[in-house]
Order: structure tokens, then C-alpha cells, then sequence
């Protein structure tokens, strides 16, 4: 096992939110956080010039199922103190990607090199918050089992427009036996702050995917004869959007690398 194997094992092993977030700045963690830190919420993230910001915070309130708006930074402050005291934006995910004008020209492992004083930064709900909901159901969550990152595609769904910011919205899938898609219906509508019930289950060509076994995002996974896939709204909708209104610089994670917070699950779900 590689050194970096090594570490990422360990990171898993950790509970809570700062202590994951101490292990990923060590640089010891480049994988997907799926099942990192049992109970924090993780988020999505979109940086932004300030000149952008007012018209993409729009944008997440009309689109909140793909983009559920947990925190909104102060431009050039690379802290999130509404979701942990000690965040560091830029060196507490796993991985980034950085687009100039739409296209990916980097994908590093911090982005202090990249960090300006109008940056502005958003934390986007994530689905593997809601994960843990399901799995203390039963329900089985097949990239979890393969220790990869969950499917993602991007949707014939379009997103509502604001300002420059439109495009399709991005749907990860995860497949289910019918029984437990109804269950996981009624246990994600309770968590509406990171994304609340699936879009749509069933036939991925009825919303514009042609093939199951190669996600836009993410890695495949295998789907049963007696399965159905189930598809959520994906905070990973932005960066399909950046591909479409092309900034001069936007930073995201990378598909599966999550900011994990100090926030708890449990605070989200409407009881």
C-alpha cells in the first residue's frame, strides 16, 4: 500500500470534522471523503471573483435542490467560521479543480498559489451527509462498499437561470432495490439542506443519460438485475455551470472531495 493509502486509511479512522480536516491539510488524504467523519456534514464548494458572487448566491437560492447554500465567505477571507472555527479553505479538501474560462487547468491538492483577495467562497450541501441516514438503514450504498466515489451525470434537467449562471444539472445515482428507494425517499426528504429526496429513479434516458457505466463524475458502479437506479440533485451542478458561463477563474473540489465541517448531520433534518 502506497504511503498515501496509508494515510488516507488513518484519516478515515478519525471521528470528528476538525480531526479529519488536521489530517487532510497534513496532506496525507487524496480520495473521496464518502464515509469520513460519521456524522459532520460535508459540503460542495464554489470560488468565485467578487464580481460574481451576488448573481451564483442567486443562483443557489433558485436552484436549491442541486445547490442547498450552507455558508457564504467574505471576499479574500478563505475562513467558513458558520460551518468550523479552524476551516482553511484552501488547504482543508483532499483535491481541487481550478477552470480558467470554463476549462480545467489544474487539479492540486491546495490552492494557496491560487488564492486572491477577491475570492469569494460557497459551501454547497452535500449528499454524502445524507449518506449516513441511509446506511444506519440498512440501505447499501455500493461505491461506499468499493471504497470510490459515487456516479455522477450531468442531466438533461436544466437549472433556472441567474444572471450568467445556467446549465443542466448534475444527479448522482445510487442503485437501490425498490424497497429501499421508497425507504430512501422518505429518509433524504427529511434532510432538504443537502438535498432531500431524489429527482428521479428509473430510466436515466428519460433525463438525458445514455450510460450508467460512464459517469461524467465519479467512478461506476455495478447495478443489479433487481435494482433500480436512484438519482439525487448534486452540488457538483456548478461546476457543469462553470463549463457554460466560462469565469476567468472559478475553484471547486474535486468530484468526491468534500469540505468536512464541525457542522452535525442531525442539525439539518426536519423532524
Amino acid at each position: 500500500m502506497s504511503l498515501a493509502g496509508d494515510a488516507s486509511t488513518a484519516a478515515r479512522d478519525l471521528r470528528g470534522g476538525e480531526e479529519a480536516r488536521l489530517a487532510i491539510r497534513r496532506g496525507g488524504m487524496s480520495g473521496p471523503t464518502s464515509g469520513l467523519a460519521p456524522g459532520y456534514v460535508q459540503g460542495n464548494l464554489a470560488i468565485l471573483p467578487r464580481d460574481l458572487a451576488t448573481d451564483f448566491m442567486r443562483f443557489c437560492h433558485l436552484n436549491a435542490k442541486p445547490c442547498p447554500l450552507l455558508a457564504a465567505g467574505a471576499p479574500g477571507d478563505w475562513r467558513l467560521p458558520a460551518l468550523g472555527a479552524d476551516i482553511d479553505i484552501r488547504t482543508d479538501v483532499p483535491r481541487y479543480r481550478v477552470f480558467r474560462y470554463g476549462e480545467i487547468v489544474d487539479e492540486p491538492a491546495d490552492i494557496r498559489a491560487y488564492w486572491r483577495e477577491d475570492l469569494v467562497t460557497f459551501a454547497i450541501g452535500c449528499s454524502h451527509s445524507f449518506e449516513e441516514a441511509l446506511i444506519d438503514n440498512g440501505i447499501e450504498l455500493r461505491h461506499i462498499a468499493r471504497g470510490t466515489a459515487v456516479p455522477m451525470f450531468r442531466t438533461s434537467i436544466p437549472t433556472i437561470a441567474a444572471g450568467p449562471f445556467h446549465g443542466p444539472m448534475v444527479v448522482s445515482m445510487r442503485p437501490m432495490k425498490p424497497a429501499n428507494a421508497i425507504r430512501a425517499i422518505q429518509i433524504t426528504t427529511r434532510l432538504p439542506a443537502v438535498h432531500g429526496a431524489p429527482v428521479h429513479i428509473g430510466r436515466p434516458d428519460l433525463i438525458g443519460i445514455g450510460d450508467l457505466a460512464r459517469p461524467d463524475y465519479g467512478d461506476p458502479v455495478p447495478i443489479h438485475d433487481d435494482e433500480l437506479p436512484v438519482f439525487w440533485a448534486c452540488g457538483v451542478t456548478p461546476q457543469a455551470v462553470v463549463a457554460a458561463v466560462r469565469p476567468e477563474l472559478c475553484i471547486t473540489h474535486y468530484p468526491g472531495s468534500m469540505l468536512i465541517t464541525d457542522r452535525r448531520n442531525c442539525e439539518f433534518a426536519i423532524l
